[in-house]
């Protein structure tokens, strides 16, 4: 970036030195034409003046000349730098370039050698001219990836618009209150179970359940009686602190809308789960609350960007859908249509190639 910038200070140079040079020339050369017109007779001939004046006042004549001024504008500005067409022109920025050099430091966490520096132009380069010769041959057009990429950059533009507004404290409690069912936290139970297999005790898994609750039922949770009772399960034998949700994730929701319904204290059941059947005892639990907005305010936040962003990507996707007519190929009518039975088949004979004609 320092012989970039060590660039830039030189041209600033040259262009003060140069500007009143071009100034010096100027004045000499009105001054040369002011003694030259002085020479001119002041005067026209008479047979010249009406017909001077008549162009002068023709109204097509100023708008040639203005035409003519246009044309030479729009060649002056389109016409690159150093003769070059605007369209064939690659320019890197300041800006480009120090973001390839920060992206590079951020990566290596050291600064890139010159020859580095120079492969990362012209890879950025290589890039700029396959994508303006792949869109000259036309390649972006019918391209699924292309268009998906088009379009999930229009709504990332429309749901930019709804995020540059930062809601308020005031705004967003307003909001919260009409929406704190949504943060609603669950209840959370702590509980430990007693399982019995049916691979290995068949039909009878269930009723031997049944008994052993009728052993444990006034039993604490690890009493040495308990211990001895179930079989082996494959995972946990106790679970603390866990939302119904995790529970049915673990044995199935009509194991979870089970649990719900106990009460903690003593073992329960028989509840069936995907595994087999269990006894239950519940240790703990919290019952469900809603925050207050000071404790949830975070979590509000980025629940009400989320919503905003989806109103307003709506509202602009039915604005541009209205701009369209949609047309879907009609359906065949039944008219149309030769039933199967009624239908004649004709037997096609393979020609000598093997082939049934078409």
């Amino acid at each position: 970036m320092r012989h970039l910038l060590q660039l830039s200070k030189s041209l600033v140079t040259v262009s003060v030195a140069v500007i009143p040079r071009i100034g010096t020339m100027c004045n000499a050369t009105s001054t040369k034409l002011g003694r030259q017109s002085a020479e001119v007779p002041s005067e026209l001939p008479r047979s010249y003046s009406p017909i001077l004046k008549r162009w002068l006042r023709e109204p097509l004549l100023h708008f040639l000349l203005l035409g003519a001024l246009l044309f030479c504008v729009n060649a002056y500005m389109n016409g690159g730098h150093g003769g070059v067409e605007a369209s064939k022109q690659i320019v890197l920025t300041i800006d480009d370039l120090r973001t390839m050099q920060t992206y590079f430091e951020w990566q290596w966490h050291r600064s890139p050698t010159p020859q580095e520096f120079q492969g990362m132009v012209e890879d950025k380069v290589r890039e700029e001219v396959l994508y303006r010769e792949g869109l000259a041959m036309g390649l972006e057009k019918d391209d699924t990836i292309v268009k998906r990429r088009m379009a999930q950059k229009m709504q990332f533009l429309a749901e930019d618009v709804a995020v540059a507004h930062e809601p308020t404290t005031a705004e967003l409690k307003a909001w919260f209150d009409k929406n704190k069912e949504r943060f609603a936290l669950p209840s959370r139970y702590s509980f430990r179970h007693l399982y019995f297999s049916p691979d290995k005790r068949g039909k009878s898994a269930q009723e031997d359940t049944t008994k052993a609750l009728a052993m444990i039922a006034r039993q604490p949770e690890d009493s040495k009686l308990v211990n001895s009772l179930g079989d082996r399960f494959m995972f946990q034998d106790y679970y603390g602190d866990r939302a119904p949700s995790a529970i049915a994730k673990e044995f199935g929701p009509p194991f979870a809308v089970a649990l719900e319904k106990l009460k903690p204290g003593s073992w329960q059941g028989p509840i069936e789960s995907g595994y087999g059947w269990h006894l239950v005892f519940v240790d703990t639990v919290i019952p469900g609350r809603i925050p207050a907005f000071e404790e949830i305010e975070p979590d509000a936040k980025t629940t009400w960007l989320g919503e905003q962003k989806a109103t307003a990507w709506q509202k602009a996707y039915s604005e541009m859908r209205a701009k369209y007519t949609i047309m879907l190929p009609a359906a065949p009518s039944q008219a149309a249509k030769i039933p199967a039975s009624n239908a004649p088949v004709k037997k096609q004979v393979p020609d000598r190639s093997g082939e049934a004609p078409l």
